[in-house]
């Protein structure tokens, strides 16, 4: 089984149409929303967790390019500053996924992106501002 996080950008103009339900009909894909921010005749935003063979992975994502849809990794959206962060641990209380995590030994915060799911938490409780996120 192959599962994957991506950020999914509608458009004014396709935001209206039930293309998640044709994907996962379609492509034989489970899903699971992890964000989303759709308004009616605007642009809009949807996390997703997709799973399925990566075959019918890659035929949904070709699925949603061809509806006019972007698709791009999750873990394009929540980023680590190095040089602005302070190692204090603080977002790591607040991850829900353990994506940021104290490694004992050298007593630093690392952030490992698969396991982010662009919830955004860590962005408000880091005191020095290092976790980023690119705007939707």
């Amino acid at each position: 089984m192959y599962s994957k996080k991506v950020v999914i950008r509608y458009t004014a103009t396709n935001v209206d149409q039930p293309i998640i339900c044709q994907l996962v009909k379609k492509h034989d894909l489970d899903f699971n929303i992890l964000k989303a921010q759709i308004l009616p005749r605007r642009e809009g935003v949807i996390v997703v967790e997709l799973s399925g063979s990566k075959e019918n992975f890659d035929k949904g994502i070709r699925f949603l390019k061809e509806k006019g849809l972007t698709v791009e990794p999750v873990s394009k959206n929540v980023s680590q500053n190095n040089d602005k962060c302070v190692h204090c641990g603080a977002c790591t209380a607040f991850c829900p996924t353990d994506a940021l995590y104290l490694e004992r030994q050298s007593m630093k915060v690392l952030f490992d992106a698969e396991k982010c799911n662009g919830c955004e938490l860590c962005v408000l409780a880091c005191p020095p501002r290092a976790m980023e996120v690119n705007i939707f």
